[in-house]
């Protein structure tokens, strides 16, 4: 597919800044191009905000970062009326969500005041000022960061919210290799700033997302992650809250991507198994006493996994 030639050229691009780390920009694309919205959860210092950087201009999107603070306002992110005292008229000035990809950095530090600000937007891909609608541009991608382990002074997410995001991902740490690659390019390029090349436009892109839409997927595929889904909302013994419709379709999007990625103009099982955990595992409430027990949402995600039935495939 084109889509795959497209894909492997921004990956490569992406990859001068990103050591390793090959499946999370994997899925990071996959997202962009199914359209959704991504929630980076990891430690600082891994690279999160470089990679929405590299990945914006790989694409040839504009980039907009917002630092979420406990006093930022709904108004500091959409925008505001402003009054032009020569034309004796209300103005509309712009925020920065008007872009193509927004990153909200460390969003679980603003109230959620501020956090529902951007529910119209990553929804409907419009923001509503005093009865007044305004379209954001296309394509519109919010790429969310938080620090999972510090909890004072930040408002956690909720489920609404969560829901919107397409994918929750974990970098992690890079291997002891990895690490010392990254000490190495730094030496050689002598400079922090790595340079890269776009490679699209976000014409290419909305033309790639169209091109995904043809992907097909079989009843078998379908049945596959009716069954997942199922499972999540079957499992009574540790998850008070499956998952939802939107999370089905979360799935059967980002498994099109991924084909398509792959070369593929069509899903096979494999690509349903690859995005099931970041797809699925932040649309689940556990039990309480899960919580306690330290047992992760992803981890209830890969038992569904092994549990449930995988079609065959011709």
């Amino acid at each position: 597919m084109n889509v795959q030639v497209k894909a492997q050229k921004v990956l490569e691009e992406v990859k001068k800044a990103i050591v390793g780390k090959d499946n999370v920009l994997k899925l990071m694309l996959a997202s962009m191009l199914a359209d959704g919205h991504i929630l980076i959860e990891d430690l600082p210092g891994l690279a999160k905000t470089l990679m929405a950087k590299s990945f914006a201009k790989a694409l040839g999107l504009e980039f907009r970062r917002v630092q979420f603070t406990p006093d930022l306002l709904p108004s500091d992110i959409l925008g505001v009326n402003v009054f032009n005292q020569k034309t004796l008229e209300f103005e509309f000035k712009k925020g920065p969500v008007f872009t193509n990809i927004l990153l909200a950095d460390e969003i679980n530090r603003a109230p959620p005041k501020t956090q529902s600000a951007l529910l119209e937007a990553m929804q409907e891909r419009q923001v509503t000022i005093e009865g007044n609608t305004y379209q954001l541009p296309r394509p519109f991608i919010v790429i969310a960061t938080q620090n999972p382990i510090e909890q004072e002074g930040t408002y956690p997410l909720p489920e609404a919210q969560l829901d919107r995001f397409l994918v929750r991902l974990r970098v992690g740490y890079p291997s002891k290799e990895e690490e010392k690659e990254i000490l190495k390019r730094r030496i050689e390029r002598k400079m922090d700033d790595v340079e890269i090349n776009t490679v699209l436009s976000p014409e290419d892109i909305l033309r790639m997302q169209r091109e995904i839409e043809e992907v097909y997927v079989s009843d078998a595929i379908i049945e596959y992650i009716t069954s997942l889904v199922w499972a999540t909302r079957e499992d009574k013994r540790e998850i008070e809250v499956g998952v939802s419709p939107r999370g089905s379709l979360a799935l059967l999007k980002l498994s099109r991507a991924y084909a398509a990625i792959e070369g593929r103009d069509y899903v096979i099982p494999d690509d349903v198994k690859a995005v099931a955990v970041p797809a699925l595992s932040h649309r689940i409430i556990l039990k309480r006493e899960l919580w306690y027990m330290r047992i992760r949402q992803e981890d209830i995600i890969k038992k569904i996994l092994e549990k449930v039935p995988v079609p065959k495939f011709e």
